[in-house]
């Protein structure tokens, strides 16, 4: 069953790349989904973390180049129409999408996404994503589409976008769509603060233990006011609201384990 079904994905995927007929977008992202679905492994029953086996998705390979040859096919003046909410979605998923094949190019042989890069450029700054009628990065399509000044304003992509490491927030096991974002965008904000490993509150010491995330891209939260946004969420961090308002409340930053974030890795 699982194998006819990728086979009717990809034949699917394939029409979208045809040129002799254009095809719609399929806002759905239903072979992403079938992807994750198939080879994301939530690592506890909260769902707060999950790993990834690219073994897995090394053999549905042809699938995920499906998938990512039909998102080139979508020109800007398409993109453009779309929703607000189906262009982040899209984004998302492209990154997500984009970042699982750049690790199946050197698959198993390199421990750490930064291994991808270059005494030059990281692996982030290297061109390999053709969309929206460009060959654009991951910084780019991130930094520059989903952040900056042409971004959308919106701080929960930091916990969508997946850069293939421990740390990172988790690949979510479904992809993201314009019709469910605003929920989806919710509960991966929630999973990520939930998640011990990567965000705490010790009441003893009015301490906050975050994600370096914030540390790096402290200005996106509540135009840099951390603990206004953090607070809407204090329940997922395990605090009071009232706690992580004081004044002398003190902010550390945990280390970041850029191993990659294969069911492989111990």
């Amino acid at each position: 069953m699982r194998a006819l079904l990728l086979h009717v994905l990809f034949a699917m995927a394939a029409l979208t790349t045809a040129p002799a007929a254009h095809a719609e977008l399929d806002r759905t992202h239903a072979a992403w989904t079938a992807l994750l679905r198939e080879h994301v492994v939530l690592q506890d029953a909260r769902g707060t973390a999950s790993r990834v086996d690219y073994a897995g998705f090394a053999r549905d390979r042809a699938v995920l180049g499906a998938y990512l040859a039909a998102l080139a096919r979508v020109a800007p003046s398409e993109f453009a129409a779309l929703p607000r909410a189906d262009q982040i979605a899209f984004l998302i998923n492209a990154y997500n999408a984009a970042t699982v094949e750049l690790i199946l190019g050197a698959y198993p042989k390199h421990a750490s996404i930064k291994d991808y890069g270059s005494l030059f450029r990281s692996a982030w700054q290297k061109p390999f994503v053709r969309l929206l009628s460009e060959t654009l990065t991951l910084d780019q399509i991130e930094h520059e589409r989903l952040r900056g000044p042409r971004g959308y304003g919106e701080p929960r992509v930091h916990f969508a976008v997946n850069c293939a490491s421990i740390s990172c927030p988790m690949l979510r096991e479904e992809a993201y769509t314009g019709a469910k974002l605003e929920a989806q965008l919710e509960e991966q904000t929630v999973r990520f603060l939930s998640d011990r490993s990567r965000n705490r509150f010790d009441g003893n010491t009015d301490t906050l233990q975050l994600s370096s995330i914030f540390d790096w891209y402290g200005e996106d939260f509540a135009e840099g006011r951390l603990a206004i946004f953090l607070a809407h969420y204090a329940g997922a961090l395990g605090a009071e609201r009232a706690a992580l308002a004081k004044k002398d409340l003190e902010i550390a930053f945990l280390d970041y384990d850029w191993r990659l974030n294969d069911v492989r890795t111990r």
